[in-house]
C-alpha cells in the first residue's frame, strides 16, 4: 500500500468549457468479467447515471492459464462496444472515457483486443495499471462516503486492488491475481485451493492490511455486490440499497463460509438476487473477503456501489467542487429540480439553524449536515397526491441514488420526510426505519419534522418568509414570533404545530404577533 500521498495529480473540469461540464458524460468500462457502459448526467459532485448497462463477456476467464482472451469473449465484448457507441450517439454525450483493466492488461493478445476496441469506439483507451485502478478506486470512495478512514478493496473479474484512504487523502495502492475469474483459473475450481492462493497473497500484504484494524474495510465490486444482497436477504433487510451497507467482520465470517460451502444455485435467493453469470464467481469472493477479514480485522465491512468509474469522474472535478459534500450537492439538485420553490429549502437551512442554536445540548457535525438535507428535500414531494405525500416521500428519500450517507442516517432523512407530512407520533412510521435509525437519529427526525410542520403553514411552501418568522426557545418555550402584517397567519392550528414541537423537548409553545 506504500506511503501516503497528500497530493494526486488530478484533471480538472474546469479546464473544460462550461457547456461541455453540464452535458452528459459517458465511461465505458472494459472489465475482466463484465463490459459496462454508465452515462451520467454531466460532471458534478453528485453525478446521478443516466442509462446504465453491462454485459458479462467474461474476458479475463481462462487468461492465467491460457495467457490469452478467449476468441468468443473478445467477439461478445467488440460487440458490445459497438453497441455502446452508438447509445452515447443517441443519447449525445460530450465526452466519453474508456478504460480497461486486467484482463487486457495480462493477456498476450490485449493489444490486439485494445486496437480493435480503439477502432469500434473511435478513440484511445487508457489501460489502467493496477497501482492506477487502486488510486481510481480509491477516489470513488473519496467520492462517495463522508469522511472515509480505512482500506479500499476493488474485486474485480482478473485482480483485487487495494489502498488506504483517509479523509481525501489516498495512499499507494497494491494489486494482486485475486480477482473471481482469476481464483476460479489458478485454483482449478477448487474454492479450498483458492483459499490457499489468497492466504498466500494476503499474507504479503499484511502490514498494509494491519493498518485496517479498528477501521473499515470498503467493499467494492460486482461480485462483494452480489454477497451483499444475499446478506440483505437472509437478514430480511428491508432497506435494499447498496451503497452504505455496513456489516459487523465476526458475524459476516459464518455468512461467507456457508457461501463457499455451498453449491451456488443451491443458495437461498440466489436465483432472484444474483445472475446466472455471476452465481460460479460467489464462492470466490467469500473466500478472499473472508481472508480480508481474518487478517485485517477492521471495524466494519461498507459496501460501495462507487468505484472505479466515480473515482474517475471526480477526478476531473475542479478542487472546489470536489470539496463539496456529496449529500449537500445531491439534496440541492433534488431542491432545485422538485421544489416548488427552491429558494425555500434554502431559507428553512438558516430558519432551522437559529432554532437549534437555541436548544440544550449539542448538534453534531454530522447531524447538522443530515438536517441541511432534510430542509433541501422537505417539499421534493408536492405533486403527489396529499393523502400519500407521506408515504411517496418516504419510499423516494429510502431508495434515491444519493452517496455521502450511511443507512442510518438515510432512515433518518426519510423518517423526517414521512413525519413532516404525516404527523410526528413515532408509532406511525415504519418499524424497521425506526430501528435502523436508532433512538437519537429517530428523536431527531420527529424534531426536525416538527420545525418544518410550522413552518410550511406560515409560508406555503415560499420562500420571502421565514427571514421575518423566526422561531426560537425563549424564556424555556418554544416561541414563534409574527411580525404585525403576518398576524392574518395566527390561529389555532398554527398554535397546535407550535405546541405539537414543543411537547418534543418538553417545554410549551406560544406565538407571539407584533
Amino acid at each position: 500500500m506504500g506511503p501516503i500521498r497528500s497530493h494526486l495529480t488530478l484533471a480538472h473540469s474546469a479546464d473544460l468549457p462550461m457547456p461541455d461540464r453540464l452535458k452528459p458524460v459517458a465511461i465505458i468500462d472494459i472489465g475482466s468479467n463484465s463490459v459496462r457502459l454508465v452515462a451520467y448526467d454531466g460532471l458534478t459532485r453528485a453525478p446521478t447515471p443516466l442509462y446504465n448497462e453491462k454485459v458479462l463477456c467474461g474476458l479475463g476467464r481462462g487468461v492465467f492459464s491460457t495467457k490469452r482472451l478467449s476468441d468468443d469473449a473478445v467477439r461478445r465484448a467488440l460487440h458490445a462496444l459497438g453497441r455502446f457507441r452508438v447509445l452515447c450517439d443517441t443519447i449525445k454525450v460530450g465526452r466519453i472515457f474508456v478504460l480497461a483493466t486486467a484482463a487486457a492488461r495480462d493477456a498476450e493478445n490485449g493489444p490486439a483486443f485494445i486496437k480493435a476496441a480503439e477502432e469500434i469506439l473511435g478513440q484511445g483507451i487508457e489501460l489502467l495499471s493496477g497501482r492506477r485502478e487502486a488510486e481510481l478506486s480509491a477516489l470513488g470512495i473519496v467520492s462517495g462516503f463522508h469522511g472515509p478512514d480505512g482500506v479500499v478493496g476493488d474485486l474485480g473479474g482478473g485482480s483485487l486492488e487495494l489502498v488506504d484512504v483517509r479523509g481525501s487523502t489516498v495512499g499507494q495502492g497494491v494489486t494482486m491475481p485475486l480477482g473471481g475469474l482469476a481464483l476460479q483459473d489458478l485454483s482449478g475450481d477448487s474454492a479450498k485451493k483458492a483459499r490457499k492462493i489468497a492466504r498466500e497473497h494476503l499474507k504479503k500484504a499484511e502490514p498494509q492490511l494491519e493498518t485496517m484494524r479498528g477501521r473499515t474495510f470498503y467493499a467494492v465490486g460486482g461480485t462483494w455486490r452480489a454477497l451483499a444482497k444475499l446478506h440483505m436477504a437472509s437478514r430480511n433487510y428491508d432497506l435494499h440499497v447498496m451503497h452504505g451497507y455496513k456489516v459487523e467482520p465476526q458475524d459476516t465470517l459464518a455468512f461467507l463460509d456457508m457461501v463457499e460451502k455451498s453449491e451456488a444455485n443451491a443458495l437461498p435467493d440466489v436465483e432472484v438476487l444474483v445472475s446466472e453469470a455471476r452465481r460460479p464467481l460467489l464462492a470466490y469472493g467469500a473466500v478472499v473477503l473472508e481472508e480480508i477479514i481474518t487478517i485485517g480485522r477492521p471495524r466494519e465491512v461498507a459496501i460501495s456501489a462507487l468505484g472505479v468509474r466515480e473515482g474517475l469522474l471526480f477526478e476531473q472535478l475542479d478542487r472546489e467542487t470536489r470539496a463539496l459534500d456529496p449529500l449537500i450537492a445531491a439534496a440541492q439538485v433534488l431542491n432545485d429540480q422538485r421544489a416548488r420553490s427552491p429558494g425555500h429549502g434554502e431559507e428553512l437551512r438558516g430558519w432551522t439553524d437559529r432554532f437549534v442554536a437555541t436548544l440544550d445540548g449539542p448538534e453534531t457535525a454530522d447531524e447538522r449536515r443530515l438536517r441541511h438535507a432534510a430542509c433541501l428535500m422537505s417539499d421534493i414531494n408536492w405533486r403527489a397526491h396529499p393523502d400519500y405525500r407521506g408515504e411517496q416521500g418516504l419510499n423516494v428519500i429510502a431508495n434515491a441514488s444519493f452517496t455521502g450517507i450511511d443507512h442510518p442516517g438515510r432512515a433518518y432523512l426519510a423518517l423526517t420526510g414521512y413525519f413532516r407530512h404525516e404527523g410526528i407520533a413515532p408509532e406511525k412510521a415504519s418499524q424497521t426505519l425506526r430501528d435502523l435509525a436508532g433512538p437519537r437519529l429517530l428523536d431527531r427526525a420527529r424534531l426536525i419534522a416538527g420545525l418544518l410542520r410550522v413552518a410550511f403553514p406560515i409560508t406555503a411552501g415560499m420562500e420571502g418568509v421565514l427571514k421575518r418568522t423566526p422561531l426560537v426557545i425563549d424564556g424555556g418555550k418554544v416561541v414563534l414570533r409574527l411580525p404585525a402584517e403576518l398576524r392574518p397567519l395566527d390561529g389555532e392550528r398554527l398554535l397546535n404545530r407550535v405546541r405539537g414541537l414543543a411537547r418534543i423537548i418538553g417545554v410549551d409553545g406560544r406565538v407571539e404577533v407584533g
